[in-house]
């Protein structure tokens, strides 16, 4: 019985696929068309059409759900826009249902159109792929890269900024070649950024994807970020109180912010309860006291008179020093470590202006300061490059010999 039903069955399509070949070889424009919109037609049948018919008739085939996936890349090439645009929301419905391993073959036919459409003329059908594929998690990967790197903001930006399908190291190489701010600023959005994406962002210098990758709480920022933005903060108060908030900040990263924010951030870092207790004491001491320094000037009083006043009265600690460097109150500064070193201010300033680390370090020792200080001194007074600063040996040690430290400070006339 079931042979018997088959076999009718398979005579009925025989049949139907023989008036459909008559229709074709007619050559009428009518049943062309007719042929195109029936999702009866036999799949040659489309496929002959997709390559033959007129425009109608093309964009009936590129519609029909019969119509076989091998001819995707043909209807994507199609000199029609309106063809072209179709078939790509044909393609995107089907997409979901589809996976590389249950339909390899169907898969990549699909696939391959949709990458050729991504790189379509028309702004309207990069804009339907982008916004059917920058949700979708298991969009192919190397259509959502060529959208990523669309020049067009209104392609482009929705798939940097939500599409998962992305991988980071796809999204560094947008980075490392971006045409425009915005481009960074989209992935500084993303719901997660990792460690390696956001080091990216922050070397971009781009202040709006800096701003809003330090307000971003899905993305990890690195010691070295952290580091970078707080250094850069000064000039940008905005990201002063998101910074303060962050997860990673470490207290090392609290102390240098104290010198430069303002109160509410002051009281943000004082409240941090994941700082262990010995250091919200120091942060909280640091807080109070750079505030006391800060307001301890009667108006009008310049940073020089400010210093020898502070040495008249015995004040002048180290602890000072790194309060008003803090406050970048440079002048300061420079006759505190004269004052302590017993050398002239003068030396002391050409000294800081050759931005020579060796020089200052010897200074640092002659005036008997902590060596940790003295990484503060060549990074914020002199403004030596992080990759020249001389570090403390074993966390606490001058890094220098007594023999060439004695010999940096001879060559500027100073007695060891």
């Amino acid at each position: 019985m079931f042979s018997f039903f088959k076999n009718f069955q398979e005579k009925r399509r025989q049949k139907r696929y023989d008036v459909q070949k008559k229709q074709l070889a007619a050559g009428d424009g009518k049943n062309w068309l007719m042929l195109a919109q029936d999702e009866q037609t036999n799949p040659e049948i489309l496929y002959y059409l997709a390559d033959k018919g007129d425009a109608e008739v093309r964009r009936a085939v590129a519609h029909n759900k019969s119509t076989p996936l091998k001819a995707s890349s043909l209807l994507a090439q199609d000199r029609n826009g309106d063809v072209r645009l179709v078939l790509a929301e044909r393609l995107l419905k089907l997409l979901p249902t589809l996976t590389p391993e249950r339909h390899s073959q169907i898969y990549a036919f699909t696939v391959q159109a949709l990458g050729l459409l991504a790189q379509d003329e028309m702004l309207q059908i990069r804009r339907a792929l982008t916004t059917s594929l920058s949700d979708y998690a298991l969009a192919p990967p190397q259509v959502v890269i060529r959208l990523a790197n669309d020049l067009a903001r209104e392609v482009a930006e929705p798939i940097l900024r939500f599409c998962i399908a992305l991988k980071d190291e796809d999204l560094l190489d947008i980075i490392a070649g971006y045409s425009a701010p915005w481009v960074v600023v989209a992935i500084a959005h993303r719901e997660s950024v990792s460690e390696n994406v956001s080091n990216a962002v922050v070397n971009t210098h781009e202040v709006e994807a800096t701003t809003a990758l330090v307000k971003n709480p899905g993305a990890r920022l690195s010691t070295e970020a952290l580091q970078s933005i707080v250094e850069r903060a000064k000039d940008h108060p905005e990201w002063l109180q998101p910074v303060a908030m962050r997860k990673e900040l470490s207290t090392e990263l609290a102390r240098q912010m104290i010198g430069f924010v303002d109160k509410a951030v002051l009281d943000m870092l004082e409240k941090r309860s994941d700082f262990d207790a010995p250091a919200r004491k120091q942060i909280s001491e640091m807080v109070g006291r750079r505030l006391s320094y800060l307001h301890d000037a009667p108006e009008g009083e310049t940073e020089e008179h400010k210093a020898i006043r502070y040495i008249k009265s015995g004040k002048m600690t180290p602890d000072v020093l790194a309060d008003a460097l803090a406050w970048h109150e440079t002048d300061f500064v420079i006759f505190g470590i004269a004052h302590f070193a017993e050398v002239h201010p003068q030396v002391v300033k050409r000294i800081v202006e050759t931005m020579t680390p060796k020089p200052l370090v010897a200074l640092c020792w002659k005036a008997k300061l902590p060596m940790r200080f003295c990484i503060e001194i060549q990074q914020r007074l002199a403004k030596i490059p992080l990759k020249d600063i001389l570090y403390a040996k074993g966390g606490t040690e001058y890094p220098l010999t007594v023999d060439e430290i004695k010999w940096q400070l001879e060559f500027f006339g100073i007695e060891s």
